[in-house]
């Protein structure tokens, strides 16, 4: 029997999909929830697993090819191979009665694909205790493999010497070589496994790190080899990343120069919705500049306990969420959506984080930011982040935003003008944090101090939000962290 395994429902409002790679062919085995292909969406690349085991047996939909939900795209068989192994183990049980007729037909049966499984068959004599009739039968179609010697060995020997010899026989010689064929289908498919079952973002992180990935083992399912292991196989390395680190200066030659590609389907959406929503609306951007040094030395003081506790690094992109949030509820119209003639508030602040991945940039969703803490945000960002680079995010996770926030500063950037993506009517850059001495105010005057400063950069929708109502939703960010009181919000 097959089994069609069809394109599912990926996510509410996904109705086709792209087949980007097939990780199987045509006559691989595979197990239950093992990857069978990549598939690429509005929203998100996934991949399908196998709902069943079995033996792949035809692939209906090629690479590039989109289809839609509920499209058939691969038939999967219960598998011979497992029905042929089945009734070799009665045969022997059958050749001792009809000895001469049954032995020379089951033979030729399968003569091609079993052959090499003929010398397994010599454990025959090892039930019915190997009458010296049935023992010339056998011996022609054991010659070619190493049993003439047996034969001699029972001739000399009335009835208590085979028993003997014909002990040893089948343990020493058959069993090894049954052991060979059946490491022979274990091994090639782990070789394949192997080539398949590598990402772009695992094997471009190998070639950053220097990782030959034939000598990692994965420890992902099937053996998959993960981020994870790719980490841990440049561990010893480690110490010596300070002394190369003035090396880093010299840049590789990436292999798509001179080269002609075609977009990607998340590319593709990505370009489109910004082309509509730069045509769509009027976008601006105001940018302040803050000092978070206060932010600095508390995150400095809590971050080791915070780490022991949640699990995961205190960044200070969890401040600046938990911010903007605060600053959300108090001016909800860089919050708003426009629909049609009306402005739409929503009851909820849905922060969606920008994610730099290999396909491009995903901006999964914080849900109910306001309602969480700095531990809350820290822990939910984290994990969002490490799925979405590991294209394991639910479809769903990525609707729904109704703000972001884009952190460019991670890659060094000061400032940058972020475009709004609609329906959302304002995104919000942060830049990387910066020492530099600044003009400071206090009671004794005007002095320079060492401060750690960051720009933060708000692009709206000027249909609906004025300059005036970017400025105070700027303020109100600004003044919560230069006040750097966030000991009641850490939540641990």
């Amino acid at each position: 029997m097959s089994e069609s395994v069809n394109l599912p429902a990926l996510g509410e409002s996904v109705t086709e999909g792209t087949v980007t790679r097939w990780l199987k062919k045509v006559g691989d085995r595979v197990e239950v929830d093992e990857p069978l292909l990549e598939v690429s969406t509005d929203k998100v690349d996934t991949e399908i697993p196998s709902p069943v085991a079995g033996v792949i047996e035809a692939i209906l939909v090629a690479e590039d090819e989109t289809v839609e939900v509920g499209t058939a795209l691969v038939t999967i068989g219960d598998g011979s191979g497992g029905g042929d192994a089945a009734p070799e183990a009665p045969a022997p049980e059958a050749a001792p009665a009809p000895e001469a007729a049954p032995a020379p037909e089951a033979a030729p049966a399968p003569e091609a694909a079993p052959a090499p499984e003929a010398a397994p068959a010599a454990p025959e004599p090892e039930a019915p205790a190997a009458p010296a009739e049935t023992t010339p039968a056998p011996a022609p179609e054991a010659a070619p493999a190493p049993e003439p010697t047996p034969a001699p060995e029972a001739a000399p020997a009335p009835a208590a010497e085979p028993a003997p010899a014909a002990a040893p026989a089948p343990q020493a010689a058959p069993e090894p070589e049954q052991a060979a064929p059946a490491a022979a289908p274990v091994a090639a498919p782990s070789a394949e496994a192997f080539a398949g079952y590598v990402t772009p973002l695992v094997r471009k992180l190998a070639n950053e790190q220097g990782v030959d990935l034939s000598t990692v083992s994965g420890t992902g399912v099937g053996g998959r080899i993960r981020k994870q292991d790719v980490l841990a196989a440049t561990a010893p390395a480690a110490p010596a990343a300070p002394a190369a680190a003035p090396a880093a200066v010299a840049l590789e030659t990436s292999e798509l120069r001179g080269t002609t590609v075609p977009m990607s389907r998340l590319r593709k959406v990505i370009a489109e919705r910004a082309v509509i929503s730069m045509q769509s609306s009027a976008q601006l951007t105001s940018v302040v500049e803050v000092d978070v040094t206060a932010v600095a030395q508390y995150r400095n003081k809590v971050k080791d306990a915070f780490q022991e506790k949640t699990g995961v690094k205190l960044s200070f992109l969890p401040f600046f969420a938990l911010a903007a949030a605060e600053a959300l509820r108090a001016y909800p119209i860089i919050n708003a959506t426009i629909d049609g003639d009306s402005i739409v508030y929503p009851p909820h602040e849905n922060i969606s984080i920008a994610v730099d991945t290999e396909r491009g940039l995903l901006t999964p969703v914080v849900r109910d930011a306001g309602d969480l803490d700095l531990a809350g945000l820290a822990t939910q960002i984290a994990d969002l982040a490490e799925r979405t680079r590991d294209n394991k995010l639910k479809p769903d996770e990525l609707a729904g935003g109704t703000f972001t926030l884009t952190n460019t500063g991670s890659r060094g950037a000061l400032f940058d003008t972020p475009i709004v993506f609609l329906p959302q009517s304002a995104i919000l850059g942060t830049g990387i944090v910066t020492k530099k001495p600044v003009v400071i105010s206090d009671a004794g005057g005007d002095a320079i101090a060492i401060r750690s400063m960051v720009y933060l950069a708000l692009s709206y929708d000027h249909r609906i939000v004025d300059g005036a109502d970017a400025a105070r939703f700027l303020t109100a960010v600004k003044n919560r962290l230069e006040n750097g009181d966030f000991a009641p919000n850490l939540g641990i």
